[in-house]
């Protein structure tokens, strides 16, 4: 009989302590991947004028390729064209248009990747753009006739800005877009430009410069992968047993043999993204793990191997950017979470090295390895 209450008497001291669970679970993250894409857009044109809003519309339309270079960061290479108008209120009011070809290199910037991370499934993207380039003015003869008609009736140059064949003028632009993703490669969209010139576009004499406002919709292209993916491990939250208060049955304490749980070392791959060395966000909370292990376990080491895409520049070039990736994620172990240096061992990929993914863009990484 003592042997039986003893044994329920160990039974329910273990059942009551507190039990934690911690297994990986397996998901995935995107990665993004530089890429080119193209566009073409139409719409209409309005020019600033004395005249009110809608008075001046004319068509428009813009054909351009584009590079993203990061999820933030891209450039654009665009052809705006087609037709500007312009009035004016003398003896009556005389409308006149004319022809013109802008090429403009924007920079653009994606303030949705910005707010919310990036996302290649999400639906909406809103980007800002600037620009420069140069506006080709033609076909300027309606202008060049309506001030012939009024300057010989009123014995001065009304217009005094009036130019013929061809005329180019720097411009710069600024906007504002906003596409809706409707397949894997495809995105609608809305764009609106207000671009500024010097005086005299509109063969008139102001003082000041001349403008005019484009809005566009059109589709987007991109070519290859604008993405890829990548496994990632997850800390499953811990489960924790509420502690039970168990009354002693018997006189005779029973001894609990508590056995200390041992952390198996662990593996982080820390990526980059194409050519650079600095850490991410996101990535440097896999660095902030391997540091709170190496705290949890003092006589651990870490040995960091960097690596580069063989597949991008020359190898002298790849092995340098492997261990600067190496050595960036050993300076943050020890100046941003405090661990010595001597337990780390940082070195980039050996000539011969091969590498740990078969995707070249995860290759752009520094694994990180944990030994007792």
């Amino acid at each position: 009989m003592t042997i039986k209450k003893t044994l329920l008497t160990a039974a329910l001291v273990l059942s009551g302590l507190a039990a934690t669970a911690q297994e990986p679970v397996e998901e995935y993250e995107y990665v993004f991947n530089p890429h080119w894409y193209g566009q073409v857009q139409f719409g209409i044109q309005e020019t600033l004028g004395e005249n009110k809003f809608g008075d001046l519309l004319a068509p428009n339309a813009q054909l351009a390729a584009g590079y993203q270079f990061t999820d933030l960061f891209g450039a654009r290479l665009s052809l705006n064209s087609w037709q500007s108008k312009a009035s004016i209120d003398f003896q009556g009011r005389h409308n006149w248009k004319w022809n013109y070809i802008a090429p403009m290199i924007d920079g653009t910037f994606n303030l949705t990747n910005l707010i919310g991370g990036f996302n290649p499934n999400r639906l909406v993207d809103v980007n800002v753009l600037a620009g420069i380039g140069v506006n080709i003015g033609y076909k300027n003869k309606e202008a060049n006739r309506i001030n012939d008609e009024l300057s010989k009736a009123a014995g001065f140059q009304v217009l005094r800005n009036n130019w013929t064949g061809t005329k180019a003028r720097f411009v710069f632009r600024m906007g504002a877009s906003i596409d809706f993703r409707v397949a894997e490669a495809w995105k609608v969209g809305l764009e609106l430009q207000a671009n500024t010139l010097p005086d005299g576009y509109n063969s008139k004499r102001a003082g000041n410069s001349d403008w005019y406002f484009n809005g566009l919709v059109g589709v987007k292209y991109t070519f290859g992968k604008s993405h890829s993916k990548r496994k990632k491990a997850v800390v499953a939250p811990a489960v924790v047993v509420e502690e039970k208060i168990v009354e002693k049955i018997v006189e005779v304490p029973t001894k609990v043999e508590v056995v200390k749980e041992v952390q198996e070392p662990i593996t982080r791959d820390i990526f980059f993204t194409i050519s650079h060395t600095n850490i991410s966000v996101y990535e440097m909370e896999k660095v902030k793990a391997i540091a709170e292990y190496l705290k949890a376990n003092p006589n651990a080491k870490v040995n960091i191997t960097g690596f580069a895409d063989k597949g991008t520049g020359s190898l002298r070039l790849n092995m340098q950017l492997a261990e600067k990736r190496a050595n960036a994620v050993a300076k943050a172990l020890t100046d941003k979470f405090g661990i010595a240096a001597d337990r780390i061992k940082a070195a980039g990929m050996s000539e011969t090295a091969t590498p740990p993914f078969t995707d070249p863009v995860l290759n752009r990484v520094a694994v990180c390895i944990t030994e007792d």
